[in-house]
């Protein structure tokens, strides 16, 4: 069992930067590729970012290429997001996610998620 605590957030202006950070307590994070979704209201999780389990491969959706940094350091057992340049769009629930078999790009078969956590952007 995995448990995936969710810290950071919070208001910025359009512009502005924030740091996501996803502790993992249970089992030694390195065992999961991790990525990063977020969740519009009334609608499905989309995908933000995701990281292999050696940090070698990262993959970012389009909207967020460029701007949006997603790392890993399995010595504390933590995955981070860092978001700069932040838009009102990015205005979203964020989760993190864990997948023992596959980087997860989608939000199919994710063994553990986040509790969530809200960022908003402010034009």
């Amino acid at each position: 069992q995995v448990q995936l605590v969710q810290s950071g957030g919070g208001l910025v202006q359009a512009g502005g930067s924030l740091r996501l950070s996803c502790a993992a307590s249970g089992r030694t994070l390195s065992t999961y590729a991790m990525g990063w979704f977020r969740q519009p209201p009334g609608k499905e999780r989309e995908f933000v970012a995701a990281i292999g389990w050696s940090s070698i491969s990262t993959y970012y959706a389009d909207s967020v290429k460029g701007r949006f940094t997603i790392s890993r350091y399995n010595a504390n057992n933590t995955l981070y997001l860092q978001m700069n340049n932040l838009r009102p769009e990015d205005t979203d629930v964020y989760y993190c996610a864990a997948d023992r078999d596959s980087v997860p790009r989608n939000s199919i078969n994710i063994d553990y998620w986040g509790q969530g956590t809200q960022v908003t952007v402010s034009s």
